[in-house]
């Protein structure tokens, strides 16, 4: 088992505006990796405080193949001069793939928080 990062933005806190982010992260953490949702083992969201409107699981349970993954939602710790409107997830993998040949997924302003890992 591995895990998977990611993480996005949005520009303002609205329900489509999230669970569209948010599928748009995960449709791209799975085809930058070959996988597919049958090997995730759990799926676990996060957001900062200023977004209230909506779970992002909510938009990725939407997904074909989503129905049975576990999808958990989560408030990220509000540490002052971190990055707002963000939204993170950790995937828990099952793969032979080694970590190094993971391919993290940071998108809009988020790309901001692991610049190593942008190619």
């Amino acid at each position: 088992m591995r895990g998977l990062r990611g993480a996005t933005t949005v520009s303002r806190d609205g329900k489509e505006e999230i669970w569209q982010a948010a599928k748009v992260l995960m449709e791209d953490l799975l085809q930058k990796n070959d996988i597919s949702s049958e090997v995730i083992g759990a799926a676990i969201f996060s957001m900062t405080e200023d977004l209230t409107a909506a779970f992002p699981s909510t938009g990725v349970r939407s997904l074909p193949g989503f129905d049975m993954v576990p999808l958990f939602d989560a408030r990220q710790c509000a540490i002052e001069g971190s990055l707002p409107r963000c939204i993170r997830v950790l995937l828990l993998i099952d793969t032979d793939k080694g970590q190094q040949e993971l391919r993290h997924v940071y998108q809009a302003e988020a790309a901001a928080l692991r610049p190593d890992l942008i190619k």
